[in-house]
């Protein structure tokens, strides 16, 4: 049993070692999502967590933005379209309680942005140049971050 167990230790390791040393650039010059290139059937859905999963603001607030752009829409160039689709900045605007909270998120989110797309300076930058999938990813690792950093 033990072997069993330091046998999975060691691949988990190993894949940590891979996936924090490798980066390969996809075509958009940022790094390489296993969503976008594993196929599953349309009607599996990928696991999510819960909306609360985190009880620090920024990151909950991180966290409801990217449910409110699942459920309300994604748009560019507008932070509310007609249809009532949100850009990234006015999914955070309509969640957050204030704008400490804001603010804090913001300043979060951009850094997980630059940790991936450097060159990009700004939220409105990122957010006009990139698609849906690379700001949910984005939102997510923020959160995750906002988490860690107890805000």
């Amino acid at each position: 049993m033990s072997d069993l167990m330091d046998e999975r230790l060691t691949l988990a390791a190993l894949a940590v070692a891979v996936n924090t040393a490798l980066r390969v650039p996809d075509a958009d010059g940022g790094p390489v999502d296993l969503a976008d290139v594993l196929r599953v059937p349309a009607a599996v859905e990928p696991w999510r967590p819960p909306v609360d999963l985190y009880p620090t603001p920024a990151a909950a607030l991180l966290q409801r933005a990217r449910a409110r752009l699942e459920r309300d829409g994604w748009c560019q160039g507008a932070t509310v379209d007609q249809d009532g689709a949100r850009c990234l900045y006015g999914a955070l605007r309509a969640e957050a309680a204030d704008a400490a909270e804001l603010h804090d998120a913001l300043a979060v989110l951009l850094d997980a942005i630059r940790r991936h797309f450097p060159d990009e300076e700004t939220l409105p930058g990122f957010k006009d140049t990139h698609g849906p999938r690379a700001v949910f990813r984005v939102l997510d690792q923020a959160a995750d971050l906002a988490h860690a950093r107890n805000l």
